[in-house]
């Protein structure tokens, strides 16, 4: 038995707890911010809003403090949005953190004084270079694993004996784990995706995406190698996996289908999505300043053309 610590108690933080859990390891998951959060998991049922069932009741739920991130972990786990980031940065920079440290967040940071784009994990390790981080990625549905359908992630670490002793400690039956070196490959992947669900989505029509499919991987590939991650990333679970899964059945595909029926983003939102997070429209904002000024737009096209769709708010033209 392992003791985790599951920082996050949204929908993804919370249907991890199950896979850990079932494979017989004390976990306990906190929340620093979101008071509908706090409030499900602090109950005696433990009904969570954003999943819709109920948690198991083995686990156990604390107030969020900095002095929990000091007490002895074998795993700390990350499962903060991306904006939560730079507040654990913080509290982790402050602290001797030495516990191995998973990250389940996805996206990018664009960071202005510098002109350059940084995974979560670099972010972190900006902050506190000592600390000992995997990266957790891939194809899976919070909704999907809560209800324990099979899935497959990668873990990865420049150590892959490291990362592997994270997957013993997580993986079940129906939870899989692969393992990779390629930290940043996976995490641009990871996060680009999003994007790439939208442009796929926005086909109107299956042979019409399928061909945005494609070029999308191309796309994909281009960036990651850009980036100094590896090309064949692309093709494994964090790119074409976690693609296929976002553009099937995402907030983001379905956010794409508006824009190709000729909406503008901004109606779009209000008219069909009004609560919903769109984590591609999030990104494209973010990493906007650095992709048209330091990327040649004849190599990403569809990139290009979304990003600029979404911050000018006009309707999108597909380019095939």
């Amino acid at each position: 038995m392992k003791k985790i610590l599951i920082i996050g108690g949204g929908a993804m933080g919370s249907a991890f707890s199950i896979p850990c859990l079932e494979n017989n390891n004390d976990v306990t998951i906190t929340e620093p911010y979101n008071k509908v959060f706090i409030k499900n998991l602090a109950s005696k049922k433990k009904f969570h809003s954003s999943l819709k069932i109920i948690l198991p009741k083995k686990l156990k739920f604390r107030k969020y403090s900095k002095n929990l991130l000091e007490e002895n972990y074998d795993l700390m786990v990350i499962a903060l949005s991306l904006s939560g980031i730079d507040f654990i940065g913080k509290e982790l920079s402050e602290l001797e953190i030495k516990t191995p440290i998973l990250v389940l967040t996805k996206g990018l940071k664009y960071e202005k004084k510098n002109k350059r784009i940084l995974t979560i994990s670099q972010l972190l390790e900006k902050n506190y270079k000592k600390l000992n981080i995997s990266i957790l990625k891939g194809p899976c549905l919070a909704k999907e694993l809560a209800k324990k359908k099979r899935t497959s992630v990668i873990i990865a670490n420049k150590n892959l004996n490291k990362a592997k002793l994270i997957g013993k400690i997580i993986s079940t039956n129906y939870y899989l784990a692969e393992y990779s070196k390629d930290i940043i490959g996976v995490e641009v992947c990871s996060a680009i995706k999003n994007i790439y669900a939208m442009i796929v989505g926005a086909g109107q029509s299956l042979n019409e995406s399928s061909n945005l499919f494609q070029k999308s991987i191309d796309e994909m590939k281009y960036l990651t190698k850009y980036f100094n991650g590896k090309e064949e990333t692309t093709l494994g679970l964090a790119g074409v996996g976690d693609l296929y899964v976002s553009a099937a059945g995402g907030r983001n595909s379905k956010m794409g289908s508006f824009l190709g029926k000729g909406y503008k983003f901004n109606l779009a939102k209000k008219k069909f999505m009004p609560k919903d997070t769109v984590e591609g429209e999030q990104l494209a904002r973010e990493i906007a300043p650095f992709i048209l000024k330091k990327i040649d737009r004849k190599k990403i096209p569809l990139m290009v053309n979304l990003i600029k769709t979404i911050i000018s708010n006009k309707k999108l033209k597909l380019l095939i």
